[in-house]
Order: C-alpha cells, then structure tokens, then sequence
C-alpha cells in the first residue's frame, strides 16, 4: 500500500494554549493528500510544514468552530488568485458549502472565491461510508456544541485506519470509533475539569481499557493538561510531529 505520514500542523485548543496552532492534521498517502481540519491560524502552520496548497485533493471538517476550520477561507483565497484548476474536495457536516460562503463574505467580500475554483462539496452519510477518491469515512455524531454539528470522523487511508475524535466529551461512540484504528487521535482538553463538551484525561483513563487502538495520540489540550504534563502517559501531540504508519 506504501509509506502515510500524519503531519500535526496544529493541535492547539480554541486559545492556542502552549502556543500550538489550531486543529490541522495532514495526511499524505500514495495516491491521496488530505487535510483533517483546519482552524483559523492552522494556514500559517502549513506554511511552515512545508506543505504544498496544491498537492491537497480534499479538506474534511469534523465541526463547523473556527479553531476547526476557520482557516479555510485564507486557503481558498490564495488558490483562486494562484488560479487553481485542481478539483478540491470539502466533505463536512451538513451547510459547509453556505458556512463558508458566509464566512469568505464577511472576510474578503467581493471577492467571489468560490466561483473561480473547481470545488466538491460533499456531506458525511451518517447511515454509511462516504466514498471519496482513494478515502473512505464514517461519520459519527459525538457530544459536544449542538449548533456544531460536531463528529468524529474514521478514515481509511492506504489500507490504514485513521479516527479522530473531533471535540467532545465522553460518549461510548468513541469505542466504536477507536476500535482497530492504526492511529486515534483523541481530544482531550482538560486533565480532572468536568466540561460539557470536551474530554479530560481522568476520564479517558477511565474507559482507556475499552478503547481497542493500535496507537493513540492526545490533542487539543488545554492550559490544565498542560499543566499536568509530567502525570500524562500516554503520547501527546505538538505542533510539526509526524506519524508514520
């Protein structure tokens, strides 16, 4: 199936705590280059990864905060002066193609971005798979914000098995989600704090034996996980750390 690296371009929480980057994870694959997320300052952190705008087929957006894809105009602006012809595929919940319509407008009004790119907007199915080229994803709905629309999302990539929690708190959807996966990337803002929509790590070690991944990956930690670094041990993700599978 050959070699697919995760790239972390951010892993911040919604304030950037420890000054890493809103949520991005970049999958590069044989025959398919792909962005989970991307938060508002997550741009600046492709920039920096090295990563080609260009070689990117597809963005998939697990929530509709800006830490989770409020970067997604500034990369559609740049194609559309680069004159990209390049299919570019967007899957998210359902209302990305109005969100990010309403958000190029408020950003760069006038700017009719949307019109001058070949893009795919495509839904999650949440009865099923959604088949993309060379991508496969099931959605599930997890806890966290309403309005949201918030998901976890179970990729299969060259033969390998990526979930990603999304923001959320607690739900036994996560079981299901991290089960034989090659890599979990879970979220987990807060170490003891009890916060409605959003993991903390007492309780993940809580139900940790029941989590049946092949390798885990903390991330959107908080100024609280933080803090307790030194009491965490499971592997944490920062800002630039590749994952090869």
């Amino acid at each position: 199936m050959g070699e697919l690296t995760v790239t972390i371009i951010g892993c911040g929480d919604a304030f950037t705590s420890g000054g890493q980057l809103h949520t991005c994870f970049s999958i590069k694959a044989p025959h398919t280059n792909l962005l989970i997320d991307c938060g508002a300052t997550a741009y600046c952190g492709i920039k920096k990864q090295g990563i080609k705008i260009d070689d990117i087929d597809t963005i998939v957006i697990s929530h509709f905060h800006g830490d989770h894809y409020g970067g997604v105009p500034f990369l559609l602006l740049e194609e559309a002066v680069r004159n990209r012809e390049k299919p570019l595929t967007i899957i998210s919940p359902p209302t990305g193609k109005e969100r990010i319509t309403r958000l190029l407008d408020q950003l760069y009004p006038g700017s009719n971005v949307l019109n001058k790119l070949n893009l795919i907007f495509k839904n999650y199915r949440i009865d099923g798979v959604l088949q993309a080229d060379h991508l496969e994803i099931a959605a599930f709905p997890v806890e966290h914000a309403v309005d949201t629309l918030p998901h976890g999302l179970r990729l299969g990539v060259a033969g390998k098995i990526i979930s990603f929690t999304g923001d959320t708190g607690w739900t036994p959807m996560l079981i299901e989600l991290a089960r034989d996966a090659d890599l979990f990337i879970c979220e987990c803002n807060y170490y003891h704090s009890e916060v409605k929509g959003h993991m903390n790590y007492e309780t993940l070690l809580a139900y940790d034996d029941q989590l049946l991944y092949k390798q885990l990956l903390l991330t959107h930690l908080g100024d609280e996980m933080i803090r307790h670094r030194d009491q965490i041990r499971h592997p944490c993700a920062h800002d630039g750390l590749n994952v090869v599978l």
